[in-house]
């Protein structure tokens, strides 16, 4: 018993690694494509880009390994890249962030910037204007509850959201068995997910 235990706790420790492994390339992909156009416009924003962008990958590369990292961490990882993306557009966006009572709590690492990715890919990329993305975290009594909302373009319109929301639901269920909520509504031009973690 204690040898299938283990057989499968290593199996699901190598699951958990090839996931995280898959997290991101793309984006440190198009973010050094950016900063390239920057230096070659000699913009003031490159050397900014540089240092947010340095910051995320040694969260990624490092905090990533963990298991549970703090999650005013997390936060700060995304603030960085929404302020990344901030510096790529031309054109205004409407992004709020809101967070409350977060001191206390962890998490594991990198579980929320699929969804904010995603939310920058399908719907402020895709619009010419009125694009927003609101995001909102608040704890309660060992929850934590993670909400983002964006627009989008073609009403009606199902987009495929592919590999990075199949990794989290596999995170999910590798991470929280049977301790966490994932619901999306995607209807009327409008993207919401939600995802409540029991932390306790």
């Amino acid at each position: 018993w204690k040898w299938v235990k283990t057989l499968e706790s290593k199996k699901s420790k190598a699951e958990l690694s090839l996931l995280k492994n898959q997290i991101n390339p793309h984006f440190f992909f198009n973010t050094l494509n950016n900063l390239y156009g920057l230096t070659v416009e000699k913009s003031d924003d490159a050397p900014n880009v540089v240092l947010k962008l340095a910051d995320m990958m040694r969260y990624t590369i490092y905090m990533g390994k963990e298991d549970l990292v703090p999650l005013k961490d997390e936060v700060e990882y995304l603030q960085n890249y929404i302020e990344l993306h901030k510096i790529r557009y031309q054109k205004k966006v409407d992004i709020q962030f809101t967070y409350s009572d977060i001191s206390d709590y962890h998490i594991a690492p990198l579980l929320y910037i699929i969804a904010l990715e995603n939310a920058f890919k399908h719907g402020v990329e895709k619009l010419t204007e009125n694009a927003y993305i609101h995001i909102n975290i608040s704890t309660d009594d060992g929850n934590i509850r993670f909400e983002i909302e964006n627009n989008f373009e073609k009403p009606g319109t199902k987009h495929d959201y592919g590999i990075g929301l199949d990794n989290l639901k596999q995170r999910l269920q590798l991470l929280y068995p049977k301790k966490h909520q994932l619901n999306i509504k995607n209807s009327d031009s409008v993207y919401k997910l939600s995802l409540n973690l029991e932390t306790i």
